[in-house]
């Protein structure tokens, strides 16, 4: 065997008498403008390589003729654009005559030991290659870029484990009280970077990759976000599950493990197509499987009413919750708490070998299959009865499993016979939002069904536990479920419905006399003969020890309307806890380039756990150079940003225009349908314009991205006309130089984690009072991203806390609204004409042939449904666009811009999610620090 060595290879080529077979992958580095080639070669025996090309642009064209026994392995590296040479040898190497592809030679050089506590290079590099040989998952001798992460993966997951245990055993002894957050979903994005930054051990891995020729960046590519989430809700849970580990809490998260989550988003010429999430496809390395953490979750059935009077829920059908666990590192801390998942999964006694023998097969596995469906996709559709009864089954079945868990841990931490009023000094349960409403009744129902509780002690019990986050005030976010349907799938449940709802208005005609022609309202069951419904967000006000909001307005909002005569009964139920942003994840590790500024001129690097300390930038804003170094930053994150955006949507953009985004869920309230409809006046007027004109303008990028769900078609019809527009702009050579538009594809946290350190102008333009808080708004903040926006959600908070003249505003405030509403309806609303302008342009034709006039026609009209401007787009569009005036003018005065850049970052310390979880642990939760020693 002769090892050869060539690096800068631009070409390789083969010819072969017989039939020969080549595999290519390829991995675009997006922080290191790196491309990186591995071609694998394997020729049958006794063939003959001939012409084999590595070409050096330094040196000479070299040809080998080699002959062999045994398929053999080539293996070249090409690096483009980084001016030096690959440590790494290009060798061709027998295989012991197997036909198969070898071990890459580079591996075999780093023996293969275990080192599950690693943290010199070496021994990390070793503890990846054990995994790499003694923990497979793929075909022998194969290790390529996937298969490097899953290895390194395993390696830092090994490192986890003992954290996560030792931090088990020490809530175990110590039996503080604990957190239980309950949420539908848990949107965590990627966790290498995230895990290895926690336990900083960026550098080891780094370097130990570096032995394999690989570069961490890349391999941390490999990794698909879990499709645990959709927005911010998600998001949310995810930041305050970080900051709960950083803060040493004794807490834990809940969900469902989705294995195919909400939908991967395509976007092709007719707009927005809906796929599979493939997160699960092969499996992921950072859940343990707890065979042993097995609970029954029943659905259907009837009550069962004993001599003795007790009620027992019977028959049915019922499927097991099994436990699938993530670790969640604090940063620089050993505790690591759980993530807790649950899949949906029947017994093999529920297999019928009869039936399937029989050629009944679907009959003979009617269960497992209505099991897999339960955690199949995150929010499956609802407009059938059969949908309805799916999207229940799985927010009861969280709720179940979790509080059979809890229970039993509650147990398990000490000796029988167990003291039910020490529960809620021992649990809190927090719902985040209505969808775990459930552990309502489900706690009541296991409370007396199954311990033995009368029916006053479960009840204090359940509302001295349960504390219920409201995220919304939109009608069909407040969850209604149909009673029919709640009585078939639940009804021993809704037996205990009934009674709390009995009990509450009873007590309102006993003592609030003065609320008795409100209890039509306020009550938990609507009995509409024709839509007969059950209110969880009333059931969660009525059943909870605490109630908040998640913004300042929001929360004021709550209280002043939507839960007003609720707040008159129980004044000191209902608190603020505005939302926060994890600033690990949310800039130290995505925006690495400011991060190394900000440390450097706050001389500490403490801000990352103590964000108020952002305020000593403050005093260096003027600062020139603070100013270039900050500059130099952004830029580098937005070329990052411009390969990103060319690698997914082909669209080349420059980096030295305004970035401006608006990345979230697409909805009629959110309103990317004001922002498109801004874009499409500016085209125009550039159209309009000398070349001259132009030239005098500010060339702006508009990106915009988010899912929207398929069913709601105005949504959908908003992404087609974004993609529309950006088709016309883009390849207009008039204008294209002044302005682009591109919709970027499947919006998620990795796709965020590069779009926000790039953005420059940040949009967050819902119509006031409609946002109960957002977060993105904070992490562009953070980020040094100036905002446009309404006096809404936590904007309001931010302004004040970077200042005014530091804040694009516009638009009504949630005050006017109702007003401006009302005017509308009678008809006293009159458009602005660059409104009427830019919509006349969409009429045109100028952006395809596709007919947009059930999107417009929402804008049209006074009244009546899906018509007369609810959403106020027309009435606050002069505002914005006077805005986006200012906006063009302050970009062109760099000196100005930075400044309120750095400002921006300077007053983001109150919203980070370390702020808020100590919030909640000290005023709603009553939990204390439980560090591992």
């Amino acid at each position: 065997m002769k090892a050869v060595s060539y690096t800068n290879v631009s070409s390789f080529s083969v010819s072969s008498n017989r039939s020969c077979r080549t595999s290519t992958f390829s991995s675009y580095d997006r922080f290191q403008s790196k491309l990186t080639r591995v071609f694998l070669l394997t020729v049958p025996k006794n063939d003959l390589i001939h012409d084999a090309q590595f070409r050096n642009p330094n040196a000479k064209t070299k040809s080998k003729y080699l002959s062999h026994s045994h398929s053999i392995e080539v293996v070249t590296l090409l690096e483009v654009g980084r001016g030096k040479e690959l440590d790494m040898d290009a060798k061709l190497e027998a295989n012991g005559g197997s036909g198969k592809v070898g071990v890459s030679s580079v591996s075999t050089k780093i023996p293969a030991v275990a080192h599950p506590l690693a943290e010199k290079p070496d021994e990390v590099a070793s503890n990846i290659s054990y995994h790499a040989q003694f923990s497979p998952h793929f075909s022998p001798f194969k290790f390529e870029l996937e298969q490097a992460y899953y290895a390194t993966a395993e390696s830092v997951r090994d490192r986890l484990i003992r954290q996560w245990n030792e931090t088990y055993l020490h809530f175990h002894k110590v039996d503080p009280k604990q957190t239980y957050y309950l949420s539908m979903e848990f949107l965590q994005g990627r966790a290498l970077t995230n895990a290895i930054g926690n336990l900083n051990i960026q550098d080891a891995y780094a370097n130990a990759l570096r032995k394999f020729g690989l570069e961490l960046e890349e391999i941390t590519e490999q990794e698909k976000d879990a499709a645990l989430g959709n927005g911010g809700l998600g998001r949310l849970a995810s930041c305050f599950l970080d900051s709960m580990a950083t803060l040493n809490l004794p807490a834990w998260g809940y969900g469902l493990r989705y294995r195919y989550g909400l939908f991967k988003q395509r976007i092709t010429g007719e707009g927005q197509e809906e796929v599979a999430e493939d997160w699960l496809e092969k499996f992921s390395p950072w859940e343990v499987v707890r065979h042993d953490i097995l609970y029954p979750v029943r659905f259907f059935g009837q009550v069962e009413v004993n001599p003795n009077g007790s009620r027992k829920w019977v028959e049915g059908e019922v499927v097991q919750a099994l436990a699938y666990d993530v670790p969640i590192p604090g940063y620089q801390t050993k505790n690591t708490i759980s993530l807790r998942l649950w899949e949906a999964k029947a017994s093999a006694e529920d297999f019928n070998l009869f039936l399937f023998n029989d050629g009944q097969h679907d009959a003979a596995s009617v269960l497992h299959s209505r099991a897999q469906q339960i955690c199949a996709v995150l929010y499956p559709g609802d407009t059938t009865e059969g949908g309805k009864l799916l999207r229940l089954k799985q927010q009861f079945f969280l709720c179940s499993a979790s509080l059979q868990d809890i229970i039993s841990r509650f147990k398990e931490r000490r000796q029988g016979p167990w003291n039910w009023s020490e529960f809620p000094t021992k649990v809190a349960v927090q719902l985040n939002d209505t969808h775990p409403t459930l552990v309502i009744p489900e706690l009541m129902r296991l409370l007396m069904d199954d311990e033995g509780l009368g029916w006053d002690e479960a009840w204090d019990v359940t509302s001295r536990t349960v504390a219920y986050t409201n995220h919304t005030v939109l009608p069909e976010a407040l969850e209604k479920w149909s009673q029919p349907v709640m009585w078939k799938l639940l009804p021993r449940h809704m037996e205990i419905i009934q009674e709390i709802d009995k009990r509450f208005t009873a007590m309102i005609n006993t003592t609030r006399l003065d609320l008795e022609s409100e209890l039509s309202t306020m009550c938990i069951l609507d009995d509409n003969p024709q839509k007969p419904v059950v209110r969880m967000a009333n059931l969660c006000v009525v059943s909870s020890h605490a109630v908040n909001g998640v913004a300042q307005l929001h929360s004021d909002i709550l209280k002043s309307e939507l839960f007003a005569n609720y707040v008159s009964i129980w004044p000191t139920k209902f608190q603020n806890k505005t939302n926060g942003i994890t600033p690990r994840r949310w800039i130290q590790f995505c925006n690495p380039e400011l991060s190394g500024i900000i440390t450097k001129w706050l001389k500490t690097d403490k801000w990352v756990t103590n964000l108020d300390l952002l305020t000593g930038l403050r005093q260096f804003a003027d600062n020139e150079d603070l100013q270039a170094e900050w500059q130099s930053a952004k830029m580098a994150s937005k070329r990052r940003l411009a390969r990103y955006v060319l690698q997914v949507t082909g669209e080349s953009i420059d980096p030295d225009s305004l970035f401006d985004i608006q990345v979230k869920r697409i909805h009629e309230y959110k309103r990317q349908l004001l922002n498109i409809l801004g874009v499409i006046y500016r085209y125009k007027k550039l159209k309009e314009m000398s070349p001259e004109e132009r030239k005098k303008t500010t060339p702006r990028t508009v990106m915009i991205g988010g899912k929207a769900f398929a069913t709601y078609t105005n949504a959908v019809r908003t992404v087609r006309l974004v993609n529309d527009v950006g088709a016309a702009v883009n390849s207009d050579p008039e204008v294209n130089s002044y302005l682009k538009v591109v919709f970027v594809p499947n919006y998620n946290v990795s796709v965020a984690e590069v779009l926000i350190p790039g953005s420059e102008l940040s949009q967050h333009i819902s119509t006031a009072g409609m946002e109960a808080s957002g977060t993105s708004n904070m992490k562009f903040a953070l980020n040094g991203c100036l905002i446009i926006g309404t006096l809404d959600g936590a904007n309001v908070e931010i302004r004040e806390e970077i200042g005014e003249d530091n804040f694009f505003l516009f638009g009504a405030t949630a005050e006017d609204v109702p007003r401006l509403r009302k005017e509308r309806e009678n008809g006293l609303f009159k458009p602005d004409p660059r409104f009427e302008e830019a919509k006349k342009f969409i009429k045109s034709g100028v952006f395809g042939s596709y007919d947009y006039s059930p999107l417009l026609d929402s804008l049209e009209g006074n009244s009546g449904y899906g018509r007369g401007d609810y959403f106020l787009v027309g009435h606050d569009f002069p505002s914005y666009m006077d805005a986006q005036e200012k906006v063009d003018e302050v970009y062109r005065d760099r000196k100005k811009w930075l400044k309120m850049s750095i400002l921006s970052t300077a007053g983001s310390g109150k919203f980070s999610s370390d702020r808020t979880i100590a919030e909640y642990a000290k005023e709603i939760w009553n939990i204390e620090e439980c560090r591992v020693p």
